[in-house]
Order: C-alpha cells, then structure tokens, then sequence
C-alpha cells in the first residue's frame, strides 16, 4: 500500500524576541504595559506536548486586537526540575519570550528599543525564525 505523508506549511506572521530578566512574570507584563501602552493580560497557561506524552504548563500574559498582538510567554515551565524542559530549548538562556506581531504600533527596531528601555530586563534580541525547529509551539 502506498503511504502518503501530508506537509502543512504554516505563515509565520510574527516576531520571536527573547529576554533575560530576574522580574516575575506578572511585573514583567506590567512594566511592558507601562512601556508600550498595551494591556498584557494573564491567560491560562499553555499546555506543550513533549516526547514520551509529557505536557508542560507554561505561563503567558496576552494582548489581541485586530490589528495587533503580543504575547509573554515564560520559557520555562510551572512544574518542572531546572534546565529540562524549554518553550523554546534551542535558547535556554531567554528567561521570557515575547510574541509580537505589532505592525499598526511599533517597527521591530522601535518595538526592541522601547523593550530594552525597560529597567528589569537585562537582555532582550530577535530569536532567527529560519531554522528554529520549537517554532511549532507558538501555533495555536
């Protein structure tokens, strides 16, 4: 019997910004807030299958409107040992990452300068989407 194997291709419309910080999730949403004029909001956490049928719970504020979104999301997960499980493991050194599809608002140069503005993040960089293999996990 012939198998066939079926392709979806996805659009990936957004931009992956990786961070390093010491905040919390919930004072990192509100700092963001303060510095973008959006309304960071907590969701539900996001359920992330692994190999061997493990799911992760991984924590996330965020911001929709027809033209625009952001997404925090926490690279690690909620109930885990450290240095096992990542959101995106190719870069387990980003402590958060941040979603953004924000064309109506903020160029990327503008949106990554008014982020690195913010006093709590250490660090902050575009993470390349060519290539990242976890990219599957931000489908949803």
């Amino acid at each position: 019997m012939k198998k066939s194997k079926l392709v979806i291709e996805y659009e990936y419309d957004f931009d992956l910004l990786g961070l390093t910080s010491t905040a919390r999730g919930y004072k990192l949403a509100w700092e963001i807030n303060q510095a973008l004029h959006v309304q960071l909001v907590k969701q539900p956490d996001l359920a992330v299958g692994f190999k061997n049928n493990e799911e992760k719970f991984f924590s996330f504020y965020a911001f929709e409107t027809q033209l625009n979104r952001l997404k925090l999301f926490k690279n690690k997960p909620l109930d885990t040992e450290p240095g096992k499980y990542f959101l995106i493991p190719e870069f387990p050194h980003f402590d958060f990452i941040i979603l953004a599809a924000m064309k109506d608002q903020y160029t990327h140069l503008q949106l990554l300068e008014l982020i690195k503005s913010i006093p709590s993040i250490q660090f902050v960089a575009f993470i390349p989407m060519d290539g990242l293999k976890s990219k599957s996990n931000f489908i949803f």
